[in-house]
C-alpha cells in the first residue's frame, strides 16, 4: 500500500514533537545521574570533642586522610558541639575516649548523619571499642528516613507546574489577570494539599504544621507566577522550560536526599539560592532546629515569588504590545492572548493549531 499524501507532513509533524521527550530524557538523565550517581562527601563539617594533643592528632589524621572529603575540627566540650549541630553548622561531633560516642543531627540530613557514622565507626573499631550514636535531633515518627519532606517537595512541584502547563494551554485565550488569578488560586490550593500530606495524613511532620503551609505557598506560588509569565515568551516550549527549573536542576539540588557536601560542586552551589531547597532546608529549620536560618531560607522562597511577579508583569508589556500590534488598522489579525481573529488566514490556523499542540503537552503532563 502507498503511503497517503499527507503521511510526510504527518511524520515532520511527529517528528518535530519527539524532540521535547528526547529533551527531557538527556536533562533529567544529566541531572538526576549527576547529582546522584556517585555520591561522596567532600569538606563535610565534623568535630571531635576535646583539647588535648589526643584530639588534636585524631582531629589532623582525620583530616589528612580524607584528602579533602572531611573538614574536620576540635571543639573544647560536648555542649559547644551540639550548639553546632543545633545551628547546623556540623554534621556530627566525635567523643573519645573509652567509650566514644558519635552525636548527630539526623534531621538535618539522614544521609550526611550516615557517611559520619561510617567514618567514625572505622575510628572506634581501631580503637576495640563500640561506637554510641545518639540523635539530638531526630526527624517525626512518620518521616523515619528524614526525606519525606523531599517527597513533599515533589508532589508540590508536580501540583505547581502540570497548573501552569494547563493554564497555559486551556487558559491561552483568557486575560493574563485572568491566569495570575487561576495560578493564585491554584497555589492555595496545592499548598493546603500539601499541608494536609504533610500533618494528618503522613505525619511527616509533628509541630509547626502552620508555617510549613506558609512555606508550601511560596514555594507553590513561586512556581506558578514563573510559569504563568514564561509561558508568554515560551509558549509550547513552556512546559520543557518549566521541568528544567524546577524538576532537573531544582529536585537535584534541594538537599532532600543529599545535602550539598555529598554532591558535585555545581548541584551544591544552586542549593545556596534555588527554591527547592529553600524550601527543604526551610521547613527543616522550622520543624527541628528551632527556626534557627529560618529568615534566609524564607527570603529565596520570596525572592522567587518576586521573579515570578517580575516576570509577569514583563508579560503583561509584551502581550499589551501585541494586542496593539493586532488591532484593525496594523495588518495583522490577533489578540492580545495571540489567538487570531476570524478571517486570519493561514496565521489564525497555526496560532489555533499551536493552541492544540501546548495542550496535548499539558494533558501529557
Amino acid at each position: 500500500m502507498s503511503a497517503g499524501p499527507n503521511t510526510g507532513g504527518a511524520l515532520r509533524h511527529v517528528l518535530g514533537h519527539l524532540l521535547t521527550p528526547l529533551l527531557m530524557c538527556v536533562g533529567m538523565g544529566l541531572a538526576y545521574l549527576g547529582a546522584f550517581h556517585a555520591p561522596a562527601p567532600h569538606d563535610l563539617r565534623v568535630d571531635v570533642v576535646g583539647s588535648g594533643p589526643s584530639a588534636q592528632v585524631l582531629a589532623q589524621t582525620l583530616h589528612d586522610k580524607g584528602a579533602g572529603a572531611l573538614d574536620v575540627r576540635t571543639v573544647a566540650d560536648r555542649d559547644t558541639a551540639i550548639t553546632a549541630l543545633r545551628e547546623q553548622g556540623s554534621f556530627g561531633a566525635y567523643v573519645p575516649g573509652e567509650k566514644p560516642e558519635l552525636i548527630v543531627a539526623s534531621a538535618s540530613s539522614d544521609t550526611s548523619a550516615m557517611a559520619v557514622e561510617k567514618v567514625f565507626t572505622k575510628v572506634a573499631a581501631a580503637q576495640d571499642a563500640p561506637l554510641a550514636v545518639t540523635d539530638i535531633a531526630p526527624t517525626a515518627s512518620g518521616d523515619p528516613t528524614g526525606q519525606g519532606v523531599f517527597f513533599l517537595l515533589v508532589a508540590l512541584s508536580i501540583g505547581a507546574y502540570a497548573s501552569v502547563a494547563v493554564i497555559g494551554g486551556a487558559g491561552a485565550v483568557l486575560p493574563l489577570r485572568i491566569r495570575v488569578l487561576l495560578a493564585a488560586g491554584m497555589s492555595l490550593v496545592v499548598s493546603l494539599i500539601g499541608t494536609l500530606f504533610a500533618g494528618p495524613v503522613f505525619h511527616l511532620v509533628d509541630q509547626g504544621l502552620g508555617g510549613v503551609w506558609a512555606m508550601s505557598w511560596l514555594y507553590a506560588a513561586g512556581i506558578l507566577l514563573v510559569g504563568v509569565g514564561l509561558h508568554t515568551f515560551l509558549r509550547r516550549w513552556t512546559t520543557l522550560g518549566v521541568m528544567v527549573l524546577f524538576v532537573m536542576l531544582n529536585f537535584t539540588s534541594s538537599g532532600g536526599i543529599y545535602r550539598p557536601e555529598l554532591q558535585p560542586g555545581f548541584f551544591g552551589s544552586l542549593h545556596a539560592f534555588w527554591n527547592g531547597a529553600g524550601f527543604v532546608e526551610g521547613v527543616r529549620g522550622h520543624v527541628y532546629f528551632g527556626g534557627h536560618a529560618l529568615g534566609g531560607h524564607v527570603l529565596v522562597l520570596a525572592l522567587w515569588l518576586l521573579a515570578g511577579a517580575a516576570l509577569v508583569v514583563a508579560a503583561g508589556i509584551t502581550e499589551a504590545g501585541r494586542a496593539r500590534a493586532a488591532a484593525p488598522g496594523s495588518g495583522v489579525a490577533g489578540t492580545a492572548s495571540g489567538v487570531a481573529e476570524p478571517g486570519g488566514g493561514a496565521e489564525a490556523r497555526a496560532e489555533a493549531r499551536a493552541e492544540e499542540e501546548e495542550m496535548e503537552e499539558a494533558v501529557a503532563v
